[in-house]
């Protein structure tokens, strides 16, 4: 969840290390930090808060060719100038920035006091930068392999010695990390937006792989140090889209992008002759295909929610049966891994550690997983057997909305040639891809009401809680709904199933209590009038997200009305006004969007 940037060069590092940390603010902004190998030595600055904070108040003769830099988001101890990365020895000759979490911190933190070392911070990440000045090993590869050796736990980190001035030492386990190669000089980072600027040229690390970054090139060895193997590739990126251009957050530029995006995803996977989708990537013949039985999808958040509309894809198209688990607990209720199940892994970044070790367990089991991700090379990517990529381009914001987008579509295509194969007929194959044709110009016209529901949310905004509400395809709608609305407006948002507010939650609604109710034009219609009649009778003031001409009845309602498209695809259209209406409810409330309070954009610790 937190941020790191490394430069090894000819260059001045600090602009390089400060232009890579403003970009990863997304990844953590509770502090951020450098530190610098120069000709007097090891250099520490470090602060709470922004980047911007930090970068105003460097030192002027703040200089070296080596540096690492950091931006935080706090796990062990709150967010203050001492617990802010990097973290240093007591003789200030080790530098350490770490992404993810040292189980074993507190038994580390003890043996180190009993030794006689002083800790200054409240943070695991300490305990690796003594770990490596007390071992005893003759090169910074061993020192770090060393330290390592005593760690249980995930981490991405980066190490630089007073003793080794011309190279820095960086290791992966459980949290992203790539290396990216330059003319004689080399980055390091958590996220490839950091280095986008400088280089697309890259290499992932493996787990329990450790890595000697020098201006000249890199070394990659396992944590014993024997040698590995590791090409590079060049991803097929544009750094202009890491950036926000005219918009004032990265979530507005995201959400004008579904369109594009959705046109990207869909593109030479149709084919109208049979009335399917092509999905290469899955690397399973229609003889593999047939023998599934069982689809099972896991994410965590958005990605979860998003999984709920994908399995009702699956059963309604394919007829197999299908469910959504939230992937942080999975692996913890010792699940039965069946052999005809297909395991579907939903991740924006691909590295959300949540969902990595489910994979990890099914691949442990024998289980067949595909990947729903959006980022090549990442490591859900590299652990499952085939996948989708989403193709919805680089998603900065916390708050997904392109890619969201593009994982319904990605399940869609999922569902269509899973059905195929078994007993969806041509005509109706045929159907869904006029349908899925038609999504990108219908996402563009629910865009184009901006205005209107900017009004809208505005209003809701003043309501300390909210309810959303949906039924079966619904309600996974109404579940991302509240989940947008709760972590960008920080305003209390809970969803329900309709058909489950006269079991109990009904007994809230109250005229300062608004619904936001999602009112498909399906065969559930009436019964979602219904229960809005319920809702009006307590005089709870309702937003009715539908269809052109569902009749509401004497119901007092704001309606947003949304294009019709096939009953199955409908989901989608239904969603992206909640995503205007989060955005433009927390942009009245004056709060920052693209950094909403105590998250951060990749989950990469439990």
């Amino acid at each position: 969840m937190c941020g790191i940037v490394g430069y090894v060069g000819s260059q001045q590092a600090v602009p390089v290390l400060v232009e890579g940390l403003t970009r990863l603010e997304h990844r953590g902004y509770d502090s951020a930090g450098l530190a610098l190998l120069g000709t007097t030595g090891l250099k520490v600055a470090k602060r709470a808060g922004r980047v911007r904070d930090l970068s105003e108040e460097l030192p002027k003769r703040f200089a070296g060719r080596i540096g690492v830099g950091h931006t935080r988001w706090a796990t062990h101890g709150p967010a203050n100038d001492v617990n802010a990365h990097p973290h240093t020895d007591a003789k200030g000759l080790v530098a350490v920035v770490h992404n993810g979490i040292i189980d074993n911190a507190s038994a580390l933190r003890q043996r180190l006091s009993d030794e006689g070392v002083e800790l200054a911070s409240d943070t695991d990440t300490e305990v690796l930068a003594h770990l490596v000045a007390l071992s005893e090993a003759d090169t910074l590869e061993g020192k770090v392999s060393d330290a390592l050796a005593a760690v249980e736990g995930t981490y991405g980190l980066a190490v630089l010695h007073v003793d080794f001035p011309d190279r820095m030492v960086v290791a992966r386990n459980g949290s992203p990390l790539i290396v990216g190669v330059g003319e004689r000089e080399m980055y390091v980072a958590s996220d490839l937006a950091a280095i986008v600027r400088h280089t697309t040229t890259v290499a992932h690390l493996d787990d329990g792989e450790i890595a000697t970054v020098t201006a000249s090139g890199f070394t990659t060895y396992r944590l014993d140090l024997t040698r590995t193997a590791h090409d590079t590739m060049t991803l097929d990126v544009d750094p202009t889209a890491y950036d926000a251009g005219e918009h004032d957050s990265f979530m507005h530029k995201e959400m004008l992008e579904q369109p594009a995006a959705a046109r990207r995803v869909l593109r030479g996977r149709l084919d109208e002759r049979f009335g399917t989708a092509h999905l290469g990537g899955l690397n399973m013949d229609a003889r593999e295909t047939r023998a599934i039985r069982r689809v099972k999808i896991l994410g965590c958040g958005s990605a979860y929610y998003v999984g709920q509309m994908g399995a009702s894809l699956v059963e309604e198209l394919a007829r197999i049966p299908a469910d959504a688990e939230a992937a942080s607990e999975f692996r913890y209720r010792n699940p039965i891994i069946e052999p005809d199940t297909l395991y579907v892994a939903v991740s924006q970044s691909g590295e959300t550690i949540d969902t990595l070790l489910a994979v990890q367990e099914i691949r442990r089991k024998g289980g067949r997983v595909i990947g729903l991700v959006n980022v090549v090379g990442s490591a859900i990517a590299r652990e499952c057997d085939g996948g989708i990529y989403l193709h919805a381009g680089p998603e900065v914001a916390v708050a997904s909305t392109k890619a969201l987008s593009n994982m319904f579509l990605g399940f869609a295509l999922l569902a269509l040639q899973l059905g195929r194969v078994r007993d969806l007929s041509i005509a109706d194959g045929r159907r869904l891809i006029a349908g899925l044709q038609q999504l990108p110009d219908q996402i563009e016209s629910v865009l184009a009401q901006e205005e209107t529901l900017a009004a809208l949310a505005g209003r809701l905004a003043a309501a300390e809680s909210l309810f959303f509400v949906g039924r079966v395809r619904g309600f996974p709608v109404a579940r991302e709904g509240a989940q947008k609305f709760k972590e960008i407006s920080y305003r209390h948002a809970e969803a329900y199933q309709t058909s489950e507010l006269k079991h109990g939650p009904l007994a809230l609604i109250a005229p300062e209590v608004p619904t936001v109710a999602i009112v498909p034009d399906d065969e559930l219609t009436g019964r979602n009038v219904a229960a809005l009649h319920e809702i009006a009778a307590r005089r709870g003031p309702l937003v009715v997200v539908t269809h052109e001409g569902v009749d509401l009845g004497e119901v007092d309602a704001e309606r947003v009305v949304v294009p019709k498209n096939e009953r199955e695809l409908d989901p989608i259209l239904l969603t992206v006004p909640l995503q205007l209406l989060a955005y433009h409810a927390a942009l009245a409330l004056g709060h920052d969007i693209d950094k909403p309070r105590n998250l951060a954009k990749s989950v990469t610790v439990e």
